[in-house]
């Protein structure tokens, strides 16, 4: 389904915290909403799910305007995580990630699948974790549990809103991955509030920056990253060139280059010395080539083929936005 803000405003006395808020979001696009603390970013989130209801302007989803459905049966068919997690506490994990389809009225059968299903996507068997009580998971544990109840009823938006920001950082990094993994297999509509600018850009098709309740840029991370705009340069960053490299894969890179010589590597035993697997991103491959002190690396396929050569130079145009001659 498709999102979309038109004029949206909310004030709160005196204050503005949306002002003329307007903005498309395609099917099955991870928009990430990011910005200074009080810019209106989780705001403008909820009033997808009315949550909160805009002062003047309008929101719409699929193209119907939000306003003429009843909240509750809206709230039904988007899916929401919050920071908190919010599990009930009474109940068990299977019963958490049932509450919707039992709500709506599924058959037992039905509910049961439904929830092995969603355990096995998010990483917890169901017969390990089923049964289990909230009190007794860890926090990316009940994330995950969080995650996978948003999405019991395979609702076609899902609101996120720093769901990742209370965990430490190794497993908000295992979390990200995850869900990358997730939504490269259910491509939902998501709308991903975050105040971590790396965390926007590792997840984001696109990144909505907000400044003061205002839309100050949207696009993708890599243009972003390139913008000129004073706000944008400042809100990003001295290390913004860094940045980008972590968006960008050595394969994007060199290119289509035609395979080359198997180079000796069937893929099982690991990337051998002095290479760098395709899908690593350009962050990783200086990583490595500072490491190990050299100024060019063997780029290979996961199956192991070699590729082509990644060089320091690819490396620094990649980093200025510019083309490799």
């Amino acid at each position: 389904m498709t999102l979309e803000w038109r004029n949206a405003d909310k004030t709160y006395g005196d204050k503005k915290a949306v002002d003329h808020f307007s903005l498309e979001v395609s099917e099955g696009e991870l928009l990430v909403l990011i910005g200074p603390s009080g810019c209106g970013k989780t705001t403008s989130l909820k009033m997808i799910n009315r949550l909160v209801e805009p002062s003047s302007g309008s929101v719409f989803v699929d193209g119907k305007d939000v306003a003429g459905v009843s909240a509750t049966e809206l709230r039904r068919h988007i899916g929401y995580v919050i920071q908190q997690v919010g599990l009930f506490p009474h109940m068990t994990v299977a019963d958490n990630v049932a509450a919707v389809p039992r709500l709506l009225k599924w058959d037992r059968d039905r509910i049961s699948a439904r929830v092995k299903e969603l355990l096995d996507l998010v990483g917890l068997p169901a017969d390990e974790y089923a049964g289990a009580w909230p009190s007794r998971l860890s926090g990316g544990e009940a994330q995950r549990i969080g995650v996978a109840r948003a999405l019991a009823a395979d609702p076609p938006i899902l609101l996120m809103d720093e769901p990742f920001g209370a965990v430490d950082p190794l497993t908000r990094e295992v979390l990200q991955r995850e869900f990358l993994r997730i939504q490269s297999t259910l491509g939902k509509t998501v709308v991903f509030v975050t105040h971590d600018l790396d965390e926007a850009i590792r997840l984001g098709d696109r990144i909505a920056v907000m400044n003061e309740g205002r839309l100050v840029a949207a696009a993708a991370p890599g243009e972003l990253l390139l913008d000129a705009d004073p706000f944008i340069r400042d809100f990003t960053g001295e290390d913004r060139a860094l940045r980008r490299l972590a968006r960008l894969s050595v394969g994007a890179a060199i290119g289509e280059a035609t395979p080359i010589a198997a180079a000796g590597f069937n893929g099982e035993g690991g990337t051998p010395a002095g290479s760098v697997r395709t899908d690593a991103t350009l962050k990783e491959a200086l990583s490595m080539m500072l490491e190990a002190g050299e100024t060019s690396l063997e780029a290979v396929s996961p199956a192991g083929r070699r590729i082509g050569k990644l060089t320091l130079e690819d490396l620094l145009e990649s980093a200025a936005g510019t083309e490799a001659s």
